[in-house]
């Protein structure tokens, strides 16, 4: 918690201002160590301070017709620490005492909240006054250190490549691209196979009748290790060392993702130096003249490039916007793949469903072993609800993601109520899904995880969900709504079916012991899915039969 308020307290003081980003930028060109350090780093923080408390960042004065102003005690760092110690509890609360709308000092930021799940679509539907581009782009290159995208010399040609996301993520390239991923999902698992069969030990398990012995993993690894390679070779294509390079990667990746609320909340990543190290490693598998030697490669990335090449970024540059892509491809689907499979094997009627769908789908084909080569067309990942139903489910109990859009003028927000509030230019306007997610009246024992949830009573996937007897538009949350509506969503959904087909097929798979499940990492709330705060012990083998 104390390191969560210090980024915050960091990036508010004046990082992302002038005078706090020279210095820092200044700190960093000297060099990351020596006896200088700490001295450098006080004369550092001095200076954000002297900007923090300048007389325009004193703190905000309530209008009339603002919604209630929630700001602490603490100048600059205002509510940050009830926030960060429990944010769902903490919105609850002010929502208890202030109603649906109202403002809080975070941080020197100020954030106005739409609590009320009937306002969601109001405030989507704000393009005009509200922007999310700038904010997206601004946090994604002070973390990323790829070109700024808002600059008039870029702007024009990134929104063209933004708009390969839509042609190359859905739509009949959805196919494509599934087929690819269930293909390398398959190459991963089989070079595990191989390399089980070169070993001395199994072997003799062989000559002892135990060829399938069970192995042992977390669970989250295991996850990781398969999920991770096998959508970063659906995406960025393979060259004869790709298996080894994957790891590489993952190693790397796992090492940045692992500090990305402290440098989302501001802190240079020039301070955490094995985090910067992990950043350029990526940079350099990510290469244009690295890519351009790998087969395979997704239309995604590969328009990507000719895109940049002609934009005419440097080439460093080019690579760092395909790290920002591989953490978006990465950073929420290895948990959340992790929660599905976690919640699977933890319920046997989550199991016995999913294997009875996998078993009915895949009964068309003739699959003599568990190592044969497994196809599904996008026809059948959609017919498959109970699957998808259990993903929803992980991802409502998983997902704490914040909204969140700044305001371009001063402009009046109206509510579903009818209720008006006043919002200032440069505020932030932010909404929580798991406010929604949550929500006892929604979601009956809404922490108790139900695999059928959003079942209907045929079988068929539940649209229907009610607050105060109204129906609700925006139900699920978990990948943003409006221009921040994730354009991979379908494919995250589709690769995290496959994966759970993937492994229930192959494998017998057991939770060791039943000790207290997992909590999600709160630190990274606000960020998207909550990864596990501690890895679960895990048991499997190859299955011998169906």
């Amino acid at each position: 918690m104390l390191e969560f308020v210090l980024v915050h307290l960091w990036d508010a003081v004046g990082f992302n201002g002038s005078a706090g980003q020279s210095a820092a930028e200044e700190w960093i060109k000297e060099g990351r160590s020596g006896s200088g350090t700490s001295i450098k780093l006080h004369n550092l923080l001095i200076n954000s301070l002297a900007e923090a408390f300048s007389e325009e960042n004193r703190g905000k004065i309530w209008r009339p017709g603002e919604p209630p102003l929630v700001s602490g005690w603490i100048p600059i760092i205002g509510v940050t620490l009830d926030y960060a110690t429990k944010p769902l509890g903490f919105l609850r609360e002010a929502q208890r005492k202030y109603g649906d709308v109202f403002t809080c000092a975070i941080a020197g930021k100020y954030f106005t909240f739409v609590t009320d799940p009937f306002s969601f679509p109001t405030v989507v539907r704000q393009s005009r006054n509200l922007d999310f581009k700038k904010f997206s782009l601004g946090v994604s290159r002070r973390v990323f250190g790829h070109a700024n995208f808002n600059d008039p010399q870029f702007s024009e040609s990134y929104r063209e490549v933004h708009s390969l996301f839509r042609q190359t993520l859905q739509g009949p390239s959805l196919q494509e691209l599934g087929d690819s991923m269930m293909s390398n999902l398959q190459t991963v698992l089989d070079r595990e196979n191989e390399s089980m069969l070169c070993n001395p030990q199994t072997a003799l398990d062989r000559e002892n009748g135990s060829e399938h012995r069970w192995l042992e993993e977390g669970l989250q690894s295991f996850t990781n290790r398969i999920m991770f390679e096998a959508g970063f070779l659906t995406l960025f294509g393979r060259d004869p060392g790709f298996l080894k390079a994957s790891r590489t990667c993952m190693r790397e990746f796992l090492a940045f993702d692992h500090a990305f609320p402290f440098l989302a909340a501001g802190v240079p990543i020039g301070l955490i130096p094995r985090v910067w190290r992990a950043r350029e490693a990526l940079a350099e598998e990510l290469m244009h003249e690295e890519l351009k030697q790998r087969e395979c490669i997704s239309d995604l990335i590969r328009r990507r490039m000719e895109a940049f090449d002609h934009m005419h970024l440097d080439e460093t540059g080019k690579a760092r916007t395909h790290v920002c892509m591989l953490w978006a491809s990465q950073a929420n689907t290895l948990p959340a793949a992790f929660w599905s499979l976690y919640y699977t094997l933890r319920s046997a009627d989550a199991l016995t469903a999913a294997r009875t769908e996998i078993n009915s789908v895949l009964s068309g084909q003739a699959l003599n072993n568990q190592d044969q080569r497994i196809e599904l067309s996008r026809e059948q990942l959609d017919s498959m609800t109970v699957l998808e139903s259990i993903i929803e489910e992980a991802l409502r109990l998983s997902s704490a993601s914040m909204m969140i859009r700044v305001a371009n003028e001063d402009f009046t927000l109206t509510l579903d109520s009818g209720q008006t509030a006043d919002i200032r230019r440069g505020d932030h306007v932010a909404l929580y899904p798991q406010l929604i997610h949550l929500d006892p009246e929604i979601y009956p024992d809404p922490t108790e995880f139900r695999f059928d949830r959003f079942l209907d009573e045929n079988g068929q996937r539940k649209t229907h969900f009610f607050r105060n007897g109204r129906r609700l538009k925006h139900f699920l949350i978990p990948f943003g709504s409006g221009v921040s509506e994730c354009p991979g969503r379908f494919f995250a959904l589709h690769e995290i079916k496959q994966f759970l087909v993937v492994t229930l097929w192959r494998y017998d798979l057991h939770l060791c012991g039943a000790g207290v499940p997992p909590d999600p990492d709160a630190r990274r709330a606000g960020l998207g899915v909550l990864p596990p705060t501690w890895d679960v012990p895990l048991r499997y083998r190859r299955r011998t039969h169906t």
